[in-house]
């Protein structure tokens, strides 16, 4: 029997989950002009196929048989600022992802009130309108993100993992991973994305795109923590935007203080070796402060008396070899416990487990909440000392 499906909302459909005709088609088992038949109304599939169909582009059954496709919103305001129309339409990893953690934010959140928590006073105690080196600098008070602690951190994951903890132990719910859950098989997109934060008081929430390279997530840790001193909460890709939009002057503000915050303007004054070349500074510096070469060559062109033809095409060369290069980007490590931990977060991760053993959520929920199996719960606690 033909399923009486609608051609348009199936297109829809299948340009959304971003997977060719091709793809597509080969799941099904036709060839990609039967596809195409469908999605122009020449043909029909039947109803098992329209039933495979919505798992393969993953939208329920129902949405096929729709007369126009659903208007969907993003769940988070969505303060991208890349030029590319097409990141306007949310990928079904991306609004997967954002649902999930919400799911997640929203019960940190009941379990936090019921433990009697505090308002965070850092959160939204600026503006926009405020100082973004005043604000840099109640960051960096708050976190301890200072000399001692660069020093401490051995690697760009060593002061990635410190930056983390540091932002957890002061009350901000941390996530990083890069795919979609536990499915590696749904890899998250850095060019859809790099970040969001939910400037809640009682839970404010940070997620990183574990995909992208260290030096980018260490930066969008630190511009996304400025999305919450400011009380705005959104979706990242953090990119240097010039619009006026005042989305865009948001964006702009969190740079110049995540900018502050890892690259202090004393600090850089302080080290840079002006008997050396601009090349050599940058090549020393990125390791002190564990930043990008971009990040390293505006500040210096913005607060020191350097070359700015010779920074402006070092910038052009760093910026084209970003560009080309893969991200390189992982979650925490190979350790099936440590990752869980990254993608949920220590706090996160803490409370589900503390609420099952205490009998106050059911294990099932835990499971849930955490991505794993019900016999693995004990075993999480165990293995990363929760309990």
């Amino acid at each position: 029997m033909e399923a009486l499906i609608t051609p348009e909302v199936l297109r829809w459909a299948r340009e959304r989950s971003k997977l060719a005709p091709e793809d597509v088609a080969g799941r099904l088992g036709v060839k990609p002009d039967r596809l195409d038949a469908w999605e122009n109304g020449e043909a029909k599939p039947t109803f098992k196929q329209a039933q495979t169909l919505a798992n393969v582009l993953r939208i329920p059954f129902g949405y096929l048989f729709l007369q126009s496709p659903p208007a969907e919103q993003f769940a988070l305001p969505d303060l991208r600022t890349v030029g590319n129309a097409e990141l306007r339409r949310p990928s079904v990893d991306f609004n997967d992802l954002v649902n999930d953690i919400i799911r997640k934010h929203e019960w940190y959140r009941d379990y936090r009130q019921q433990e009697g928590a505090e308002p965070l006073g850092f959160v939204g105690a600026y503006t926009i309108r405020s100082d973004p080196n005043e604000v840099a600098r109640s960051i960096a008070e708050v976190l301890k993100i200072d000399e001692a602690m660069r020093a401490e951190a051995s690697s760009w994951e060593d002061f990635l993992r410190l930056f983390i903890r540091q932002a957890e132990a002061a009350g901000v719910m941390v996530m990083r991973s890069g795919i979609v859950g536990n499915n590696t098989h749904r890899a998250l997109s850095v060019d859809e994305f790099r970040g969001f934060a939910i400037a809640d008081k009682v839970a404010p929430l940070v997620f990183i795109n574990g995909r992208d390279a260290k030096a980018a997530q260490i930066f969008t840790l630190a511009h996304e923590i400025a999305h919450l001193w400011i009380g705005a909460t959104g979706i990242s890709n953090v990119e240097l935007a010039q619009s006026q939009r005042q989305e865009a002057r948001t964006e702009q503000f969190c740079n110049a203080v995540a900018a502050e915050v890892l690259v202090p303007a004393e600090s850089l004054r302080r080290h840079w070796n002006y008997k050396v070349s601009i090349e050599a500074n940058i090549g020393h510096l990125v390791r002190r402060y564990r930043v990008s070469s971009l990040v390293l060559l505006r500040r210096a062109s913005d607060l020191l008396d350097v070359d700015q033809r010779e920074i402006d095409e070092m910038y052009r060369r760093e910026f084209a070899r970003f560009r080309q290069r893969d991200s390189g980007g992982d979650e925490g490590g190979g350790d099936f416990y440590v990752t869980l931990r990254s993608r949920n977060g220590s706090l996160f991760t803490r409370a589900v487990i503390n609420a099952t053993f205490e009998g106050r959520t059911l294990y099932r929920d835990a499971a849930r909440l955490l991505g794993v199996k019900v016999p693995l719960l004990r075993a999480v606690a165990d293995k990363l000392e929760l309990r």
